[in-house]
């Protein structure tokens, strides 16, 4: 194809070749004005001598006819694996290439969509946008998207210069149900209840054999489920109760019912951090000394603990005649306290206590009850310990995980975690730790000593510290459903007041505490999983006093197992990295020890909105003047309409040729060469005065 044009290359800019057009039209009305007859000649010289500076020249092209480009995009996201979906669009895509590579002049462009990354969705909007920035507008002639019409990202979707025309997979009668959690918080008091907003939805054709009631299972942590029949459609706030501290995994699934497209979404899982409202810790001290004001100090200065502490400031044996009842300002609640609100008490100390009839015997009979009922107590033993006022001589002692010998060690001694101690939850990992007694050398750095400890004997817990001598200093037991703590020195306040180089005394007293209240992250045996944020990658975690654990058995979302096994990476702990293939709810499971784990959303955002639907592409497909074809009613024909038309109809879709052209020459020559110019202006101007000259002549002799 060839094309012929005029261009301009002026020698003066254009302002200025307007301005001389302008200065030559005063002339020629001058000249009309006078009467002048070569008038004529000499505009057509000025117009002569303003073309040759403009300069005209011919221009012709030569072209070539470009190909009409079409976009095809097939959706092979999750939900387009839903029922028949994949075989309506493999079945589609095929015929519809065909049906391009028959027509002249057309490319085709395809384009396959998956499932976005970080359950990202069904990203069509980019996909579209991407595949026209890469292809010049002026040949798209269209674009065909065999999808199910859920494009999570649709906002990003362009205005074509073509039809966009989508062939919509599914069927009319579709219909499918999920649930949706509404509002739940990210943490819970430890035993008290706590609301979940979630509803339950259907979707689509709903038979009305479902009776708009569905039936929903509640568990956490994939124990005790219970069933519930309720409404569909409608707000529901369940009511729950967390039992443990740390992470509680709450799982809600409704029973499958015949005929919905996927249970894929009949499934949502709920993390909840369970936490401790307040820590209420009950303060016993006996005879005043340098460390009690460091436990008094220590607890106070957490805002998470109330404290209540009771303390003998004046010992018995002191005899000045002052009566009983003005020993007190006001009466001290010790039957409330031991007696009828113990249970409420998370944790008693007893800091030097000597058993010096103060408190009645009963009183340590509802202890002892009270702990294997579930409670916990630490005692941090003095010299009282050692003699006949220890706590070992009343009915705490039935429960003391070491017995006093009647010996208290006075010498400089380093405090050092034992073999269990280096792989028990409470010691292990301490900052600056010195080894076992007889492992090696240990001249670095290391904690700083004590100075006096209690020597005990016939140990029944677990010895996790020694101390002088290699003797027990810190014993740790199970009593019924409770926990017993004894730390045979009252000298830890040494390591607060830096003596020696200190030592961790907070983070000890710290795990004591935390262990006695059964927290999951200082259990011996535990079996949990640390998951790397915005993957389905997590690190999966076995403590263990033993030297060796079996491999953990995983039950997937599908119900198949695998098993991993795990390797010591540090005393105790044994962990191993595990990908999960999809994302969903996982169960870890080693013995009696299991493990509820939730790895991305237990319904991904593919199955939220599972029936076809071409809404959200709504804006896109009127921007284009395209439209919406069911596949349910067959596969359509490809027709070429011009711009402005409709572009689908019963049976058939279209597409818009651009007749777009692509330049293969171009030449340019001058219209005239200069020096042209220059003699037609020459001759037009001498023949104007030849003009005007002979008719001056007649004009005189005429006259005579």
């Amino acid at each position: 194809m060839n094309g012929l044009s005029v261009i301009f290359a002026p020698l003066l800019p254009w302002p200025v070749i307007w301005v001389g057009g302008g200065v030559a039209l005063v002339l020629l009305a001058l000249a009309l004005w006078r009467g002048l007859r070569g008038w004529a000649l000499r505009a057509l010289a000025a117009l002569v001598l303003l073309a040759a500076i403009a300069q005209p020249s011919l221009q012709r092209e030569e072209t070539a006819p470009l190909s009409d480009i079409v976009l095809l995009i097939d959706d092979r996201s999750a939900s387009q694996r839903l029922s028949d979906r994949a075989d309506q669009t493999d079945a589609a895509v095929n015929a519809l290439q065909a049906q391009l590579a028959a027509m002249p002049n057309i490319e085709t462009r395809r384009i396959s969509v998956h499932d976005g990354a970080d359950n990202a969705g069904t990203e069509l909007g980019a996909a579209l946008a991407e595949a026209l920035a890469s292809e010049p507008r002026a040949r798209v002639a269209g674009a065909l998207m065999v999808t199910d019409g859920q494009a999570h990202d649709a906002a990003l979707a362009p205005v074509l210069p073509a039809p966009l025309q989508v062939l919509l997979t599914g069927k009319r009668s579709d219909w499918d149900r999920r649930i949706l959690i509404e509002t739940a918080p990210a943490f819970g008091i430890i035993g008290e209840e706590t609301a979940i907003r979630l509803k339950i939805e259907d979707m689509g054709d709903v038979p009305a054999s479902t009776g708009g009631t569905a039936q929903i299972t509640i568990s956490i942590d994939g124990k005790d489920p219970k069933s519930y029949t309720v409404r569909t459609g409608r707000d529901l706030e369940l009511p729950l109760t967390l039992d443990h501290g740390g992470q509680n995994v709450v799982q809600f699934s409704l029973a499958p019912v015949e005929g919905e497209l996927t249970d894929r979404n009949n499934v949502a899982t709920v993390q909840i951090n369970g936490v401790r409202d307040r820590l209420r810790v009950l303060l016993v001290s006996g005879q005043p000394h340098a460390g009690e004001r460091t436990w008094r100090n220590l607890l106070k200065s957490d805002a998470g603990v109330d404290l209540v502490h009771f303390t003998i400031l004046r010992p018995p044996e002191k005899q000045d005649g002052v009566p009983v009842s003005e020993l007190s300002l006001i009466a001290f609640p010790t039957q409330e306290l031991f007696v009828d609100k113990i249970d409420e008490f998370d944790l008693i100390i007893f800091d030097r206590y000597g058993a010096r009839g103060i408190l009645p015997s009963a009183y340590f009979d509802n202890i002892k009850d009270y702990v294997e009922r579930g409670g916990a107590i630490l005692v941090a033993a003095g010299p009282e310990f050692a003699t006949v006022e220890s706590l070992f001589q009343t009915s705490l002692g039935d429960i003391m995980p070491a017995r006093p010998t009647g010996r208290v060690i006075s010498e400089s001694f380093l405090p050092r975690p034992t073999d269990i101690g280096l792989r028990h939850p409470v010691t292990a990992g301490l900052k600056g730790a010195p080894k076992p007694e007889g492992e090696g050398d240990d001249t670095g750095p290391h904690w700083g000593h004590w100075l006096r400890q209690i020597e005990l004997a016939n140990p029944t817990g677990e010895v996790v510290m020694s101390g002088a001598e290699g003797k027990p200093l810190l014993v740790l037991s199970r009593e019924g459903k409770g926990r017993v703590a004894l730390l045979a020195s009252d000298h830890a306040w040494l390591w607060d007041r830096g003596y020696d180089g200190g030592g961790p005394q907070l983070e000890l007293l710290r795990r004591i505490a935390h262990w006695e209240m059964k927290e999951p992250e200082l259990e011996e045996e535990a079996l949990f999983a640390e998951i790397e944020p915005g993957s389905l990658s997590m690190q999966i975690v076995r403590r263990s006093m033993e030297e060796s654990v079996p491999p953990v058995t995983i039950t997937l979302p599908d119900g198949s197992t695998q098993e991993i096994t795990l390797n010591e990476t540090a005393p105790g702990r044994f962990t191993a990295r595990w990908s999960a293939p999809e994302a969903g709810l996982y169960r870890l499971k080693d013995g009696d020890l299991e493990r509820v784990v939730a790895m991305g959303p237990a319904s991904p955002r593919e199955f939220e909105q599972t029936i076809a639907s071409a809404d959200p592409l709504a804006a896109a497909i009127a921007g284009s003047g395209g439209g919406v074809t069911r596949l349910e009613d067959g596969i359509p024909r490809i027709r070429e309409i011009r711009a402005g038309r409709p572009s689908a109809g019963r049976g058939w879709i279209g597409i818009t040729p651009r007749g777009a052209t692509a330049t293969t020459d171009i030449r340019v020559q001058p219209l005239l060469p200069a020096w042209a110019w220059l003699l037609l202006a020459a001759l037009l101007t001498v023949s104007a005065w030849l003009v005007e000259g002979r008719n001056r002549r007649g004009e005189g002799g005429a006259a005579a």
